[in-house]
This record gives C-alpha cells, sequence and structure tokens, in this order.
C-alpha cells in the first residue's frame, strides 16, 4: 500500500513541473519589461571569491575584503552586453580578466578559472606592473596601514650598559730590588695598607750594597783630600772612580738624600732603606722579616686609587656613537643615589669574540675611594645628536637579507617598494636614512609586508607575462605559449 503511495506522488510531481515548464515556455519575450518586472541583470546574484557567504544584488566589492563580486552560476549575457555598452559611453575598460585564486592565470575573456571560480575583471587604471601594487582602500583599511611622512629629525642615542671597576694600570707600582740581601725589618706589614710616597717600606742588607758604599765613599774621601800639588790627571782619574761608584750606588735604587748623608756622615749602612714610589694602596706583600730577597723579586705592590677605570662592553650597532672624550655617568648598586661623572678615554681596537662587544675604557676620578676595583656599576653613555637627517620609524624598514626595503606610498591605493640605504640606529625608533628617500614622501609604517607580499607577486607576474604596456595584453593573448593559459576559454 506505501508504494502505491509514493508511485502517486512521484506521477503528481511530475505533472506540476510540466505545467510550470509550459507556461514559462509560453510568456512572451519582453513581457517581463511590459508588466513591470524586475530584469534579469538586477535579478544577478553576486558573491566573493574569497567569502562565499557574500552574496549581493549587482556587482560590486566586497564589504570584508574589498574585491570585485563575481555573478553567480557564470558570467551572463548582460555582463557581457554591459561591457560593450560601458565602453561605448566612455566609462572603464575592462583590461582583463584574473582568477580570484591564482593572479598568475589571466585571459582577456570571462570564463571560469582551473578552480571553477568566476573570473573577475581588470579595469584600465587598476593594473599593476611591475613591483608597484594597487589596493582597494577598503582592503587597505582593514590591514591596517598607516602612512608616516618622512622627514629630516635630530637622532640621538642613550647607551646603557655595565661597567666593571679595575685599577688604572698606569698607576700600580711593583717595589722589589736589584740586589741579593735579606730583610732585617719591615715598616709596612698588611695588604690593604695605605702608603704615602716616599715612606718606609722595609731594610735590607745586602753585601754588594755595604761594597759599593765603602768604593763611593772611599773615592770621596781621597778626591777631597787631593790638594794643589796633585796633578790634574790624578784629579780627574779619581773623580771618574767616584762618578763610577755613584752611579753604581743608584743602580741599586740608593736615593739622592741616602747618598748625601753617607757623605756627611762618611759612615757605611749596614741596610739600605726602600721607600714607597708613589701613594696608594698595598694590594699584594710579599715581603718578611729575615727573609733571603733575590734580585728582582716582587715584595709589595702597590696602587694610587686616587682615579680608577671601568670596562664597559657595547654592541656593535652602538659603536659609531661612541666617541673618546665623550662624558659618562655611573651609578653603584650599593649607593643608587649618587652619580659619578667620568669620560670616554679609550675605544679599544678589536672585538670580543665570545661576547661580541667591544670593550671601551672609562676613567673616573676616586678622591674618597669609593670606587672599589672588582665592582659592578651601571654605565650611562651620553652620545651627541646627530643633527637634521632624513630617518624613518624602524617598524618602516624591511631587511630581505640583500636589500632593505621600505614602501612608498604613491597616492590613490597605489605602494611601491623602495631600495634604501640605512645608517645609524637613534635611541627613540628611528633609522637614518642615507640615500633612496626625499624628506616629505610618504612610507608605510604598518601593514608594509602584506604590501611587499603582494609587490613581488605582482613582479613577478610581470617577468612571467613579459607585460610592460597594457597593448602588450592584447599582443600577447593570441599566443599558447607566451602567457600562461592566455588561451583558456570557457567551457
Amino acid at each position: 500500500m506505501s508504494k502505491s503511495i509514493m508511485n502517486y506522488k512521484i506521477i503528481f510531481g511530475s505533472i506540476v513541473i510540466m505545467i510550470l515548464l509550459l507556461s514559462g515556455c509560453g510568456q512572451k519575450p519582453g513581457s517581463g519589461e511590459k508588466t513591470g518586472e524586475i530584469s534579469q541583470e538586477d535579478k544577478q546574484l553576486y558573491s566573493c571569491g574569497m567569502h562565499p557567504n557574500v552574496i549581493l544584488e549587482g556587482p560590486g566589492n566586497c564589504p570584508i575584503c574589498g574585491m570585485n563580486l563575481t555573478p553567480i552560476g557564470g558570467v551572463s549575457s548582460s555582463v557581457t552586453s554591459a561591457t560593450s555598452v560601458s565602453a561605448e559611453k566612455g566609462e572603464r575598460k575592462i583590461l582583463y580578466w584574473r582568477a580570484p585564486m591564482d593572479p598568475t592565470y589571466i585571459t582577456p575573456k570571462p570564463g571560469k578559472s582551473p578552480m571553477g571560480m568566476d573570473l573577475i575583471p581588470v579595469y584600465e587604471g587598476e593594473e599593476a606592473f611591475g613591483a608597484t601594487v594597487k589596493i582597494n582602500p577598503t582592503v587597505v583599511q582593514n590591514m591596517g596601514v598607516r602612512i608616516a611622512t618622512v622627514r629630516r629629525r635630530n637622532l640621538s642615542q642613550k647607551i646603557r650598559t655595565i661597567g666593571r671597576i679595575v685599577y688604572d694600570e698606569s698607576k700600580v707600582a711593583h717595589v722589589h730590588t736589584k740586589f741579593t740581601g735579606w730583610i732585617e725589618k719591615t715598616y709596612v706589614n698588611t695588604t690593604g695598607e695605605h702608603v704615602e710616597k716616599r715612606q718606609d717600606l722595609l731594610e735590607i742588607y745586602s753585601p754588594k750594597l755595604v761594597s759599593a758604599q765603602e768604593e763611593y765613599l772611599d773615592a770621596y774621601n781621597k778626591l777631597r783630600s787631593f790638594g794643589q800639588s796633585t796633578s790634574k790627571a790624578a784629579k780627574s782619574n779619581m773623580e771618574t772612580i767616584l762618578s763610577s761608584a755613584k752611579r753604581r750606588l743608584e743602580y741599586f735604587d740608593v736615593t739622592k738624600e741616602q747618598i748625601e748623608r753617607l757623605e756627611k756622615t762618611g759612615e757605611v749602612n749596614k741596610t739600605l732603606m726602600l721607600l714607597s714610589p708613589h701613594e696608594g694602596i698595598v694590594v699584594k706583600k710579599h715581603a718578611l722579616d729575615g727573609m733571603e730577597v733575590k734580585s728582582g723579586m716582587n715584595l709589595y705592590t702597590i696602587v694610587d686609587l686616587s682615579e680608577i677605570w671601568v670596562y664597559a662592553d657595547i654592541y656593535e650597532y652602538e659603536t659609531p656613537w661612541i666617541k673618546v672624550g665623550q662624558p659618562a655617568t655611573m651609578t653603584l648598586s650599593y649607593n643608587p643615589g649618587k652619580k659619578y661623572k667620568g669620560q670616554v678615554q679609550y675605544i679599544y681596537p678589536y672585538l670580543e669574540e665570545k661576547t661580541r662587544t667591544i670593550k671601551v675604557r672609562l676613567v673616573f676620578p676616586n678622591d674618597n675611594f669609593e670606587l672599589k676595583p672588582g665592582m659592578y656599576a651601571n654605565v650611562d653613555l651620553e652620545t651627541s645628536q646627530v643633527e637634521n637627517v632624513i630617518a624613518v620609524p624602524m617598524e618602516a624598514v624591511l631587511f630581505s637579507g640583500e636589500r632593505n626595503l621600505v614602501i612608498v606610498s604613491l597616492g590613490e591605493g597605489r605602494f611601491a617598494p623602495r631600495d634604501v640605504t640605512i645608517g645609524i640606529e637613534s635611541g627613540d625608533g628611528y633609522y637614518e636614512v642615507k640615500e633612496g628617500l626625499s624628506e616629505g614622501e610618504k612610507i608605510v609604517t604598518s601593514g608594509q609586508f602584506l604590501i611587499d607580499s603582494e609587490s613581488k607577486l605582482q613582479e613577478g607576474i610581470a617577468k612571467l607575462l613579459g607585460i610592460k604596456s597594457v597593448t602588450d595584453i592584447e599582443e600577447k593573448s593570441t599566443g599558447r605559449s607566451e602567457i600562461k593559459n592566455m588561451d583558456h576559454e570557457h567551457e
């Protein structure tokens, strides 16, 4: 019973379809216009190739991406006729048709792409040959493209780094003897002790030193004993001996005052007093009472801490900002409220391989000995301004490895990449531009990656097609091997 009911339903549906078809075929041509019904062109629905959910009546642009809408169900004859009519009325001319998903697929006639999508027209004035790109204003807004004007400005950089306090190498002294002897007594017995210049350090006995004093004293006394009857040759010979003995004492680091005391007293000193060469702090001590001393042995290391050095490491890109004599400010962690003023003394001519930094030497006064070697400090280097240079925001520059690019806005939705030569980098987010841009030009500071990608795509298409002008499309449209799929027709 159920099967018979099913058969009746099928027969009834077929009869209804036949009646509808007969009534449609019997309508006279143009009756729709006479009765005031909507024309076929107005009934045509359009959709976006990128957003199929967008369906609108009549042609236009996609409200989401800005692409030209394509008719649903293929290109109607009304579109083709509208193209010819618009050309006769002086409206925009369609140059060629391209696939919405494959920009390399180009044809001079409307139709469908290999993916089955309707081709979209490219009008005169919308073509973008080479690297130039033209983008719909709606798309530009959706991409978040921001435009900035190239201007001249003053660039500055404040370099902040970590410094390490060390001794001033030019103010480090080693105390040692040039003869063998024995220490009789030490007067400076601890490291860290502060000593004045020419302060007594120790007494040392040396047979060589005693012998040298005796020779000098003997020559000195003989020369004084010579009278008027002594020949000039004898006096000259004795003066030579005395001078040689005095020079020997000086080679043993016997001071001028000690030699004068020897002449006055006429007594040979068993020991010699070693004096501090300058004021400073004893950082190393090896001298002990009664110890035998060999010539050249280091007994004390004394450092003058009235000035100290600070080693700071800076990165390679910061080196153009560093100059000898620049002021520097230093702060310490244990006394953060106080700032110490110094300057750049030397820039080392080599790069540290492990850290990839350049060492800079700074000098700071240390009158109160607050700056202690071995400390770490925060260092701020105050650089000089580079005045009146063309500069662009750092985010506007694209680095491709071989080229530095900026996207220039040509107006009316047109953009083009431009090679530039980059100079120094400022601390407030700008690059100096040495070549490639002029003051007043418009550049893209946001969204340029998408524009650059589209530009490279357009450039690749132009190279592939060999298109240099609009006429090239018409000339190459007849060649099968010159333009990819140019001979493809709508099936």
